[in-house]
């Protein structure tokens, strides 16, 4: 089970400290990509459903150094949703994958909050 609630944390990035954004379309791409993942169940296709589609968004206005991190993120998400809220499937996700999203996630954090401003907590240290 912890592994599953790691697998929540990193897809989630929930609850973040939200602040002004500097970085143009990617802040805005971010925050709503940000309020989508709040309180996300990992579960609930529907919702790693909606979360997918402000992932894509993101990755579209990304910065170029971030792109392969946003497609880690959205292949992670698409494997999630696939797995219809199974516990052993997500649970292997976490496994087979987890070495590849969470790099990802610190890059994608560190850029949040040095370009935008906005913190990921849940998402992995960047430090």
């Amino acid at each position: 089970m912890r592994k599953l609630a790691a697998l929540a944390a990193v897809v989630t990035i929930s609850a973040g400290v939200l602040t002004a954004c500097s970085g143009g379309d990617y802040c805005g791409d971010l925050k709503g990509y940000v309020d989508s993942s709040k309180n996300l169940d990992i579960k609930d296709s529907d919702a790693v459903g909606k979360m997918l589609d402000q992932a894509k968004k993101v990755s579209k206005s990304a910065p170029d150094d971030l792109k392969d991190d946003w497609k880690t993120v959205i292949d992670y998400a698409e494997k999630a949703q696939d797995a219809n809220g199974d516990t052993n499937k997500l649970l292997e996700l976490a496994k087979s994958d987890g070495d590849k999203i969470t790099p990802a996630m610190q890059a994608i954090t560190k850029q949040a909050k040095d370009t935008c401003k906005i913190d990921l907590p849940g998402a992995g240290n960047a430090n």
